[in-house]
């Protein structure tokens, strides 16, 4: 059964130098025809289930003025909601105003998921973005004020020229904001961005991991735990929505170049704005065989640093998950470990997790 949800807000007033999400400039003229084609394609395909998580990202859906969001959430306030939910919206420092997150706790949002990457201005415009330490931590005072108190906020780090002096100052100041969650990103170069075309290359992969070491030490000793490979929290405030990704569990995926899972079918939405206002929402679908889930399992599943259980894949899958894998060699060396009813990747084989999971493709 499906209880979650995604929904993409393509529009962005800037572009970032390192994204390749589907995502497009904010034009006034394209989003109110795009939240009606958005409000149409929900209304054909939701089942009116009541839901335990709802992700509204982007994109930057805080770029929407009020008038917009007014237009999104005569739709969204129409989804059902389990009596205990995760409702995340996701925001740019800069959009963020007392108007936009009173209309957000109004409208049952109850977790900020806020894009700041770093607060260090030699790298602002590289990164194609600027929140100064001042304005991030007015922002989420003010957010947290307002009656937010869960709170995501990512990091970025690996730019070239960046230093381990660098990622201290950047992750010092994170620490300053006193939020729940905080997810942490290396710089990847993907084709197609702004830094692709300009063809700069990443960092070493040796002062990589060592700014990865720091971050993971650092975030420990100040009682944050790691349960996925990029996201740390305090204790009951884990993604809850990222979760079920994680867990290859069923969810709905809704907008331009949205992705979801439902009833063993995985689709993908089309990127092109013109084909999606026309109602041709979908671009691909595939039926995902048995075997091929297994495999979605254990990707997914050994992001998680608790791993996959072993009882729940046999009770899944009707296999033994031992049997199905020739994972002895994994094992023997390290890169596995067994502990209790979960198989997972060892904190020191994190970093290398990549290595682990194309044995699973």
């Amino acid at each position: 059964m499906v209880t979650s949800m995604y929904i993409h807000i393509p529009f962005c007033k800037t572009i970032c130098s390192y994204c390749d999400f589907c995502k497009m400039f904010y034009d006034s003229k394209f989003v109110k025809k795009y939240l009606q084609s958005l409000s149409k394609e929900i209304q054909v395909s939701y089942q009116k289930e009541s839901l335990a998580t709802l992700y509204i990202g982007g994109g930057t859906p805080s770029c929407l003025t009020l008038e917009d969001l007014e237009i999104l959430f005569e739709t969204v306030d129409q989804v059902k909601l389990q009596e205990e939910y995760e409702f995340t919206f996701e925001c740019n420092i800069d959009d963020l105003t007392s108007e936009k997150l009173l209309f957000l706790k109004k409208h049952r949002v109850n977790r900020l998921s806020i894009g700041v990457e770093t607060v260090q201005e030699k790298f602002f415009s590289f990164l194609k973005r600027s929140s100064s330490e001042k304005e991030v931590k007015e922002k989420i005072e003010l957010a947290k004020e307002i009656g937010f108190s869960n709170i995501n906020v990512d990091f970025m780090y690996a730019f070239p020229n960046e230093t381990l002096s660098d990622v201290k100052h950047d992750l010092n100041f994170f620490l300053s904001l006193q939020v729940p969650h905080i997810s942490f990103y290396s710089l990847i170069i993907e084709d197609h961005t702004y830094l692709s075309l300009q063809e700069v290359k990443e960092i070493d992969q040796d002062l990589d991991a060592k700014m990865y070491h720091l971050i993971e030490e650092t975030l420990e000793k100040k009682g944050y735990v790691h349960y996925e490979t990029s996201n740390y929290a305090h204790s009951r405030f884990e993604s809850q929505h990222n979760l079920v990704y994680w867990n290859n569990d069923e969810y709905y995926g809704f907008g331009l170049g949205a992705s979801g899972y439902v009833k063993s079918l995985r689709y993908t939405n089309t990127r092109s704005l013109t084909h999606y206002n026309k109602g041709c929402y979908r671009l691909e679908e595939e039926e995902i065989s048995k075997k091929e889930n297994m495999s979605y399992e254990m990707i997914l599943g050994l992001r998680k640093m608790e791993g996959v259980s072993l009882s729940k894949f046999q009770t899944k899958f009707g296999v033994s998950l031992l049997q199905e894998y020739d994972i002895m060699d994994l094992l023997e060396n390290g890169f596995l470990v067994i502990e209790g009813d979960y198989i997972k990747i060892p904190k020191d084989k994190i970093y290398v997790a990549n290595e682990v999971l194309v044995r699973f493709v």
